[in-house]
């Protein structure tokens, strides 16, 4: 692994614990959420009133999460940007099926899911519901870790040319969930005796399937980690290892934002589209006793990198790679640039992240991509408009993004979130 000039607690097995206990992006923000508490941060909610005094805390948003390090830190924000959600199947409302002598649950792809990764998989089930606790609502996670759900690929003898098959999302994604007897019992109240709640009581639920084999250093020399979500629990861990890692006193307010829905267009209520992070960066200034035109000028002198992996060159396929752009695995952190304005990157944005790893000691990697593809997008074009922050792209390198399982280098984590924290922190 390579030695770097910021002292990081980043690592490769931490990544994996938790991306492990993170199957949701609801998920991710709870075990988000345990970090920052034991790291002294107080979690603030909505629709309460904040303190005004500086400290440390964060606001969680359904699956999206905001946390702020303001104790002895100057006005200005620096922030990472990331998203908390990952391609897979999702339960749809009415999920009961039957085919074939089989009990089967009806899926919906969520996101780009490359939908070949998630066939004869074990999964699991995970969100949260919504119960009823006589005349108001509470939230629930749901986490069930047995093998419940398999959605089975079609033999190769009834394949018409041998060679593979094209998966409709409407019909060939529905899970097994058991043999039909009869029994009148449903999928969701399966689930909801497994995960203790009263199904009677579900007025709502958001489900969603993960693959339930755990995070792995592999390779001969435990160089590679592979495990699912890398895209972007990679961001979420290796975002909150700098702002956790860098030192109070810093001449910027060091912000985390991880949001829900990047994969879907981020157009929600607690997408990077919506007005999560603009509300609580104003409620921070607010809370110091500025007013809007002083949260105004707090905005023009901030910077936000947006954080997203990134391709690796593939090399099986490295024709389908810009060829000046090689990007390597364990070569360290990418920026990524697009002129047509996927990625938010400008000349202003590269120089800061290339001087924050260059201050972090760690490789810079650059990235483009092939002009005969369509390029992938993240939430830094739309944080740029939303907020008018100077944003850069950045991500660190990976193979199989999509993929129910992806691989990525294991020195890459430790590099990335090094970088992150430079970029925090600047010398």
């Amino acid at each position: 692994m390579a030695d770097t000039a910021i002292t990081t607690t980043a690592t490769a097995q931490g990544l994996c614990d938790f991306v492990d206990a993170s199957p949701s992006p609801f998920h991710v923000c709870a075990t988000a959420a345990t970090h920052l508490r034991d790291a002294g941060f107080t979690e603030l909610h909505e629709a309460h009133a904040w303190p005004t005094e500086p400290g440390a805390h964060f606001v969680i948003r359904g699956g999206s999460l905001i946390a702020w390090d303001a104790r002895d830190a100057g006005p200005a924000f620096r922030i990472i940007g990331g998203h908390t959600d990952s391609p897979n199947l999702r339960l749809k409302q009415h999920p009961e099926l039957r085919s074939a002598g089989l009990r089967m649950v009806g899926l919906e792809p969520y996101g780009g899911a490359w939908l070949n990764s998630w066939l004869d998989r074990d999964l699991g089930l995970s969100g949260r519901v919504a119960i009823r606790r006589g005349s108001t609502i509470e939230q629930r996670l749901i986490r069930v870790d047995d093998p419940i759900l398999r959605v089975p690929q079609l033999a190769i003898h009834l394949s018409e040319d041998r060679k593979g098959v094209t998966l409709d999302p409407q019909r060939h994604v529905n899970a097994v969930w058991g043999v039909d007897t009869g029994d009148s019992r449903t999928f969701l109240e399966t689930v909801c005796a497994r995960a203790d709640v009263d199904a009677a009581e579900v007025l709502g639920w958001e489900l969603m399937t993960h693959d339930l084999a755990p995070g792995a250093v592999v390779g001969a020399d435990g160089d590679l980690i592979s495990a699912p979500r890398l895209d972007n629990q990679g961001t979420c861990y290796a975002g909150l290892r700098a702002l956790l890692d860098g030192a109070t006193g810093a001449a910027h307010t060091r912000v985390l934002a991880l949001f829900d829905h990047e994969e879907v267009g981020s157009a929600s209520d607690r997408g990077a589209a919506s007005d999560l992070l603009i509300s609580t960066l104003e409620r921070v200034v607010a809370g110091r006793g500025g007013d809007r035109s002083e949260f105004l000028r707090t905005m023009a002198s901030s910077v936000c990198v947006s954080g997203d992996m990134a391709h690796a060159t593939h090399p099986n396929y490295p024709d389908r790679h810009e060829p000046a752009h090689r990007i390597a695995v364990n070569g360290g952190p990418v920026l990524k640039v697009n002129q047509n304005l996927r990625y938010a990157s400008d000349a202003g944005g590269e120089a800061l992240f290339a001087l924050a790893c260059e201050q972090a000691g760690v490789p810079l990697q650059r990235y483009v991509h092939r002009a005969d593809l369509p390029c992938g997008s993240t939430i830094g074009p739309i944080t740029a408009t939303r907020t008018g922050l100077s944003t850069v792209d950045v991500g660190a390198p990976q193979l199989a993004m999509h993929s129910a399982r992806e691989l990525m280098g294991a020195a890459d984590i430790t590099l990335y979130s090094a970088a992150l924290q430079a970029f925090l922190s600047p010398v």
